[in-house]
């Protein structure tokens, strides 16, 4: 089969955009939707909650597989600038990771807006006073970090270590990088949700606990700080795997690369985890090895689908999500808030619009369970539809 010339190599300029790679970015943010959206979180199947502690489950991946795609997306383009660092783009990478930061912050004070102002009823206070008491009131409870938070700190440390070392040497960083953090956990003793957890004492410290998520009554922010050092090297080794995506000598060749290379990552993990078990709070040196290993194979096994076998027909509906994975998880968030803080009086309850479109409608059609994961279905594509007409009209949003 011939292959397309768009899709045979990453040209340093002028490049078309790897349609495997939009696919795999696209699944990734329909998923991270999807598991965050359940119509209520006391009926969610298990294949859609994170594991407890230790171990890993299907919603374990989107987030590791999104950061590794992140990694691969930083190689291809850097490449345009030949991996040199330049005051220009030390602004334009510092700009971009300070916005994305922000944004996340954003998104945690609407979703507190969002609640404190769906607690309050007309007759509580005046309109400025209820706007008030939402707005400001409750910013000494703001969460500080978050997704977004954690993507914009990884992509600046991320993209620095890339350009300053070159991609050539990213694996021996990466490999440094999570050998140190395995010697800080195992060492202190922090394998375990306590509050003497080396990562949960440094976040307290910086952050405050009235600023972090809790788990279960303890301060301990999934996103913090410490278990943010891990995440660096899951970046770097999305850049290799880009590194590995740079040959002229067909997909053969890559998908053989990629295959190689996730196939020593899942092992190498999966021994890990004996010293320092699979856990994605603590976002372990094991968890980043299974994860990326997983998200190289699964890249490779899209390559032979897209590319080799031509089959792409599927594709549009990811795709959509993939151009502009930011911009709608952004949209997600917004929507998600709005629908489950406000509504309107039915009878003698106040319902939310996610209360009434779960519980009077899909419920009792549906049963608790499998209603719960319709409301996430139907969530994903009123997401979708907004992202594809973005998508049809080659509007892409860049965060």
């Amino acid at each position: 089969m011939d292959i397309p010339e768009k899709t045979q190599k990453i040209s340093p300029a002028g490049r078309p955009r790897i349609l495997a790679l939009d696919v795999l970015r696209g699944i990734t943010i329909a998923g991270m939707i999807t598991v965050n959206n359940p119509g209520s979180w006391s009926y969610v199947y298990a294949p859609l909650k994170h594991a407890a502690w230790n171990g890993l489950t299907p919603t374990d991946l989107v987030f590791p597989f999104f950061m590794f795609i992140m990694g691969v997306s930083m190689y291809v383009s850097y490449r345009k600038f030949d991996f040199r660092l330049s005051g220009q783009t030390f602004v334009k990478l510092f700009r971009r990771s300070l916005l994305l930061f922000l944004i996340g912050l954003f998104l945690n004070w609407f979703g507190l807006f969002c609640r404190t102002l769906g607690t309050l009823r007309p007759e509580d206070l005046s309109l400025g006073e209820k706007l008030l008491e939402a707005a400001v009131f409750q910013c000494g409870n703001l969460r500080v970090l978050g997704v977004l938070q954690r993507l914009a700190l990884v992509s600046f440390f991320g993209a620095l270590i890339l350009l300053w070392v070159k991609p050539r040497r990213v694996l021996w960083i990466a490999g440094a990088v999570l050998v140190f953090y395995t010697a800080l956990m195992v060492g202190t003793g922090s394998l375990e949700l306590t509050e003497g957890n080396i990562a949960a004492r440094v976040d307290v410290a910086l952050l405050g606990a009235s600023h972090m998520y809790r788990i279960d009554g303890l301060p301990f922010d999934p996103e913090g700080f410490v278990s943010t050092v891990p995440c660096i090297a899951h970046v770097l080794l999305g850049v290799w795997a880009g590194l590995l995506l740079d040959t002229e000598k067909g997909h053969a060749v890559r998908i053989q690369r990629l295959f190689i290379f996730g196939t020593i990552c899942l092992f190498a993990g999966f021994l890990l985890d004996y010293l320092f078990p699979i856990n994605k709070t603590l976002w372990s040196s094991s968890y980043v090895l299974v994860t990326c290993g997983l998200a190289s194979l699964m890249f490779a096994l899209l390559i032979w689908i897209i590319d080799m076998q031509g089959r792409r027909r599927w594709c549009v509906f990811f795709e959509s999500f993939g151009v502009n994975p930011m911009a709608i998880f952004v949209m997600a968030g917004i929507f998600s808030n709005l629908l489950g803080n406000f509504g309107f009086a039915r009878g003698d309850r106040y319902v939310t619009l996610k209360g009434f479109i779960y519980g009077d409608l899909l419920e009792p059609l549906f049963g608790p369970y499998f209603g719960s994961l319709v409301f996430a279905l139907l969530f994903i594509v009123l997401c979708w539809s907004i992202g594809h007409v973005l998508y049809r009209r080659k509007i892409y949003i860049k965060l």
